[in-house]
Formats: structure tokens, C-alpha cells, sequence
């Protein structure tokens, strides 16, 4: 058993082994807390990384100052509720009376699906698990959903219709350097997962041909070989027009073809009507630099296709990742060494978090909670009926629209921000204000925390055990010898314990995390995503093991998938053909320029945690939006002046960046900041039909210098 850290040695000193809680790649660190200077109350921390598969023990800036916001003096100690429109302190009992009472309340008095669950792509494993099944057991709600829904939804939906499985990558970290062309579509690794970029480094080195498509000269773009600087949202378009090259120059692997896959006649009609200029001129691209790429990919002997989120957050999302699949499974190139197709995971537990029911249509296993069998499966590790089980709820900004309707009138949030993170931010916290009650469970007083009627203190990445799965489908575990401080509690405890008010401890009997995760196991069992074979005592001794592990003799090494068959019944990858369309929105006089939004290096998400960090909050203190000089010029922008951007939803205001690193046509603002600098304000709720991911990376906008706006409009704000 590990020893935990008493409350007088965690104000000594310690040295721990633990797990950045950020981005996907999941790497390991090792925290030693020094004795504090004589004569003062700060101390002083080493962070060093611990090598590990995936990063190697390197650590970007995020990871190196992660410590901050954990140990920050703005920490939510004690359970607060709000009394005569502010929030004070409670005790725990007092806080779960009250929550108890509303929820049975208004389960009552509207049925059980006016609650909802909103939860996070950052949770364990464990506490994803839980979320799910509080939901769906505790409430009897059909409306859960999680903020992964805005991170992988277009990827995991389109590998599931192509392969018939999703997980982030299909080959592994490892085969990077072996891979002698790599397109990196919409992703900046450079500043999201920066702790890869020696892989790439690496596959440059021995030869290898970087394609970067993306509308930004990112720090990514600045090792490619070929940047396509594309208009944003026509990556779709973009694919065809490469598809088009490799089927003319028979830059295809067709025996691969013949044997593994179905649908080809299918798209060689389809792209027989795709004429490459127009392609050239929807893109904004020369013909001949997408030729030459197509000419790279084709021509390789090995390849890998990432794509991220520039590609997956628009209106077309689904289709769009479908049609860069089409490329891998016409080459060829894929299950085998230096091949693959990966979905750059965003969040810490981007890939666990919805695997095992966080998602409104899943259950545990990435099991179909529409599926009789499936239903049947798990109702039985739950001890319930199938018909006890609800059906299908709704996506997440979907779940917002509800709320703002009053038809979910008490909401549950736990690890996320979603008045920040939802696109049309000013609807989702008009919704949010006027629910009956709001509890949220968080580390901080978020931007929605402060709207809360009950806000709920939970340990940090430091002070829980769980597993997350990183980006390439590798499960690791994450445990903590220090006590919670103050009267914070783990999410999955707060579950346990509001179950219990409930009425329904029977079905939540859990005391450690390791037992909500024997209980995972065989929820997952016979699952796509079958974790039955992974254990605690396994995960100790090996350092991560990857998914799915059907058996407890399985060595769990094996990360590359699909090297004989596919995961469909037949066995075969699907082609889909996907139409050349323009962006969802576009251009016109009122709203002139096209707005794309995304991450910076130094934060993270909505920036709950980070803009605690004082070193990473230096480094970024506001948030800014990037243009081209011409185009400021053209709208009498000045450099490092505060602006007002708008569009059909709202309105924001940022100060101005000059750089001749975006098109100028394209218009670039960083995601972690709320209230008047919050990017969402004005941002596209349309979403994908296939996943609904919105459509962040396309909404239209004009900008106006504030200087130029009346004083009166500047003061309201």
C-alpha cells in the first residue's frame, strides 16, 4: 500500500512521482517540494521529467509549472452556496442537504430529464466512468454530455465510419521518425503538444517530407518541407483535390485496395468530377504546390496523416477527417511501421474521456447506448434493468440550447468551463443564469463557478489516483501520496456521496479509485474499447499499457492497429466520397473577414488552471487576436489597440497583434480567456450533422478599433 503524506510533512517537503494533468501526451514528472527559505513562507519546487513512452522525460513550459495552480492560494478550500447572491462558505453536509433536496425537487416536479450532466475531457478514466453512470443510475437523466464533444467528436465519428473503431492514433508515437512523408493537417504541434516535436525533428532527419496544412505560419508550418496556407474551412475541399492527384499519377497501392477495402468505385466516380483548378481557386492554394504535395504523400513508401483540430472544428468536420482517410486507405499507408492516420488528441483524458460514457450515446467500451445487447450488457454489471436505462441524450452545446429553453432546469458541471468553452457563449450563460439550480465542482471560482448555486472544492492532479489514456490509446496511471487539502474532496467521492443522499449507495459502494476502475474493467469487457485486461498492479509495473487489452496475459505493447484487418464485421476500411464545398460561412460587407480560433503555449483550455500559474499567466496576461499589417491597415487598425470584434452572435474585444503569418483574409484568436475577451462570444453554434461539433474555426466577423466605437458602447462593456 502507498503511504500517504501527512498534513505536516506536505507543509515540509516531499518528493513525488506524478503526471502533468494537461495535454494528451500525458508526460511524467517528478515534483520535490524544498524546505522553505529561513525567514519565509515560500517554497521552492524541482520539476524534472521522468522518461516515459511517450514524451521521453521532456517537459514544456506547461508541464514544468503545472505545480502553480495546484498549490495557488486561490483554491476553492470548503464547499460554498450562494446566499442573497453571493457565495459563502458551507459545511459538506449542509452543501450535499441542499443538492439532495433540489435535485429531488426538481426531478419531481419535471421529470428526471429536466437534470443534466456536463462533464470534461481532463477527468480520470474513473471519474468519466462514474459521471456516466451517476447520470444515467443516480439522476435517471438522459442528458450528459462532456466538452470533449468541441475536441475529437469529428475525428472519433469518422474513424468509427471509415475503420469501424476510433482511437487517437492508429500506429504509434515510435513510428513517427519512420514515416517518410507526414501530413500534419490543422494541428500545431509545435505550441499544443510541443514535448513531440523531437519525433518529428527526428523523421526529418532521416528524410522525411512535412506537409503542414494550416491558414497560420505556425511554429509548426515552420518545419514543413510544403505549408499549404489554405483558406480556413476548405480542408475537405483540399483532400479531394490531393485524391484527385494520386488517382491521375496511380500514386495508389491498389492490390491494398482490392483486399481491404469497399467503396473505391464509388469515389474514383466521384472524383472524376473534381477539376483541380477550382480546387486551387476554393482553396486559395496554387495548383501546382497541391499537386506536389500529393506527389510527396503518394510517392513515399511510408506515411502519416494527423489531423487536429483546425480540420475537425467546422460544420464539415466529420467529412472533412473522412476524406484525409480516404488518402490513407488509397495509399495504402497504414498498419505497418512509418504508417497511420492519428487524431491529435487536445485534452489530458481527450480519448479515455469518452470512451466509457461521458458522451450523451455511449457506454462504457465505447459500447452504443441504442444497441439491445449493449444496453443489456451493461445494465447487468449495473445492476439495473435495461428499460432502467435512458436513451440517448443530446451534444453538448445542444444540452446549452436546452438550458436555455428551460428544458434541463438543474445542472450538474464537473471538470469544465462551458461558458467559456461553448460556442454563442452569450446564450449558454443567459441559459446558465437562469437554471433553478447550478452545482458546479471545480478547483476554482471559473467563470461558470461564479454563477453557481452550490460550487463544490475537488482535489487537483497532484492529490488523486487515475488513469488517463494519452493520445495514442496508451492507458497510464497517475497516483498521488499527498492528502487532500483543506476539505477538498475527489470528483468521484462528491459523486459517491451525493448518490448516496440520493438514495442509491448501493450502486456507488466505492472507497478508492482503483475499485471504480476493476468495476470499468468489466463494464468495458467485449467492448471496443475493452480495457478488462489492464489492472493498477499492471499499469505499476509496465508504465501504460494500450487499449483494447482483452486479457490479463495480453503484454498490452501492441499499439499499431489494423495490420491485418479492420474493425468493421467485414473487415474492411469504407471510402467515402465528400463533396468540395465552401465554408459554412462566408465573407460580406457587414461581416468581411473570416475569424479561426485555437491554443497558445502557455495555456490550456478555458485557462481556469493555468491563468492561476503565475509563470505561464506572465507569458500570456491577455488574450490578443492576430492580423495581417494590410488587412489592419485596410480597417485603420493599430498595432496593440484594443478592438472589437464582431459577428452575427455577439461580440468580443482583444487587443490587435500584427503578424504576416496569417492569410489576409483570416483573422486568428487564442481560447482561453473569458468575459469581454472571450472568442466565443462570437463564434458559430451551427454544428457538424454527423457529430455535432460546432463550427469554431469558420464563423465570419468585422473589427472596429474601440478608439472609434462611442464611449458609451466601450464603458458598457
Amino acid at each position: 500500500m502507498r503511504q500517504l503524506l501527512a498534513a505536516a510533512e506536505v507543509n515540509a517537503g516531499y518528493t513525488m512521482d506524478t503526471q502533468c494533468p494537461f495535454c494528451s501526451v500525458q508526460c511524467k514528472i517528478r515534483i520535490t517540494k524544498e524546505l522553505p527559505i529561513p525567514g519565509s513562507r515560500r517554497f521552492a519546487y524541482s520539476i524534472e521529467g521522468i522518461p516515459n513512452a511517450a514524451s521521453e522525460g521532456r517537459l514544456c513550459v506547461k508541464g514544468m509549472n503545472a505545480h502553480q495552480h495546484a498549490t495557488s492560494k486561490e483554491r476553492i478550500m470548503q464547499p460554498l452556496i450562494k446566499k442573497n447572491g453571493e457565495l459563502v462558505p458551507s459545511t459538506w453536509e449542509e452543501a450535499m442537504s441542499l443538492i439532495e433536496e433540489r435535485f429531488q425537487s426538481g426531478s419531481n416536479a419535471y421529470g428526471p430529464h429536466s437534470l443534466g450532466v456536463y462533464g470534461g475531457g481532463s477527468l480520470t478514466n474513473e471519474s468519466a466512468y462514474l459521471l456516466g453512470k451517476f447520470a444515467r443510475v443516480a439522476l435517471g437523466t438522459k442528458y450528459i454530455d462532456y466538452n470533449g464533444r468541441f475536441c475529437m467528436s469529428a475525428a472519433a465519428s469518422a474513424g468509427n465510419k471509415t475503420f469501424g473503431i476510433d482511437r487517437g492514433l492508429t500506429c504509434r508515437l515510435a513510428d513517427i521518425p519512420l514515416a517518410r512523408c507526414i501530413i500534419m493537417a490543422g494541428t500545431n504541434i509545435a505550441e499544443c503538444q510541443p514535448t513531440l516535436m523531437p519525433y518529428f525533428n527526428k523523421a526529418k532527419e532521416n528524410g522525411a517530407i512535412i506537409i503542414v496544412i494550416d491558414p497560420r505560419a505556425t511554429a509548426t508550418a515552420a518545419i514543413a518541407d510544403i505549408h499549404l496556407q489554405l483558406k480556413t474551412g476548405t480542408d475537405a475541399a483540399l483532400a479531394n483535390g490531393m485524391l484527385k492527384v494520386l488517382l491521375e499519377e496511380n500514386l495508389i497501392d491498389e492490390a491494398f485496395i482490392a483486399q481491404r477495402t469497399k467503396g473505391y468505385a464509388e469515389l474514383v466516380e466521384h472524383l472524376a468530377a473534381v477539376d483541380l483548378k477550382d480546387i486551387a481557386e476554393l482553396t486559395g492554394l496554387d495548383e501546382v504546390l497541391i499537386r506536389n504535395a500529393a506527389r510527396a504523400y503518394g510517392a513515399a513508401e511510408t506515411g502519416i496523416v494527423l489531423t487536429a483540430r483546425g480540420v475537425e472544428q467546422q460544420t464539415d468536420g466529420h467529412v472533412a477527417v473522412r476524406n484525409f482517410l480516404n488518402m490513407v486507405i488509397a495509399t495504402g499507408k497504414i498498419g505497418k511501421p512509418g504508417c497511420g492516420y492519428g487524431a491529435v488528441t487536445g485534452q489530458g483524458n481527450g480519448q479515455g474521456g469518452r470512451e466509457h460514457g461521458q458522451k450523451s450515446d455511449q457506454l462504457p467500451g465505447y459500447r452504443n447506448i441504442e444497441d439491445e445487447h449493449d444496453r443489456a450488457y451493461v445494465a447487468g454489471v449495473w445492476d439495473i434493468h435495461p428499460d432502467e436505462l435512458p436513451r440517448k441524450g443530446v451534444s453538448a452545446y445542444e444540452m446549452m440550447e436546452l438550458v436555455h429553453n428551460r428544458e434541463i432546469r438543474t445542472l450538474l458541471v464537473m471538470g469544465s468551463n462551458p461558458v467559456v468553452s461553448n460556442p454563442n457563449a452569450d446564450l449558454v450563460e443567459e441559459g446558465l443564469r437562469n437554471l433553478d439550480f447550478l452545482v458546479v465542482a471545480d478547483m476554482f471560482l471559473s467563470e461558470t463557478a461564479v454563477m453557481a448555486d452550490v460550487v463544490l472544492p475537488v482535489t487537483a492532479y497532484l492529490e488523486n489516483d487515475g488513469t488517463l489514456t494519452n493520445l495514442e490509446g496508451r492507458v497510464l496511471l497517475r497516483e498521488s501520496t499527498i492528502e487532500p487539502p483543506g476539505e477538498t474532496k475527489h470528483d468521484w467521492r462528491i459523486l459517491c456521496d451525493i448518490a448516496e443522499h440520493l438514495g442509491k449507495k448501493k450502486y456507488f459502494p466505492f472507497e478508492n479509485a482503483e475499485q471504480i476502475f476493476d468495476e470499468l474493467r468489466i463494464a468495458s469487457k467485449g467492448g471496443l474499447a475493452d480495457y478488462y485486461g489492464i489492472t493498477y498492479d499492471r499499469l505499476r509495473t509496465t508504465g501504460g499499457i494500450y487499449w483494447p487489452c482483452t486479457s490479463t496475459e495480453e503484454d498490452g505493447n501492441q499499439g499499431m492497429m489494423f495490420e491485418h484487418t479492420f474493425a468493421h464485421t467485414d473487415g474492411k476500411a469504407i471510402f467515402f466520397p465528400v463533396a468540395s464545398r465552401i465554408p459554412q460561412e462566408t465573407p460580406n460587407e457587414e461581416f468581411p473577414l473570416t475569424m479561426t480560433n485555437g491554443r497558445v503555449l502557455s495555456h490550456y483550455l478555458t485557462g481556469v488552471q493555468t491563468r492561476r500559474s503565475h509563470t505561464l499567466a506572465a507569458r500570456n496576461v491577455e488574450n490578443y487576436i492576430e492580423i495581417h499589417p494590410k488587412t489592419a491597415k485596410k480597417h485603420h487598425i493599430i498595432d496593440g489597440e484594443w478592438i472589437e470584434v464582431a459577428s452575427r452572435r455577439g461580440s468580443f474585444s482583444v487587443r490587435s497583434r500584427f503578424t504576416d503569418k496569417i492569410r489576409e483574409d483570416t483573422l486568428f484568436v487564442p481560447m482561453h480567456w473569458g468575459g469581454i475577451q472571450n472568442v466565443n462570444k462570437a463564434t458559430s453554434p451551427e454544428l457538424d450533422p454527423n457529430c455535432k461539433m460546432p463550427g469554431f474555426k469558420t464563423s465570419t466577423v468585422s473589427i472596429t478599433p474601440l478608439r472609434l466605437k462611442p464611449l458609451a458602447h466601450i464603458m458598457m462593456q
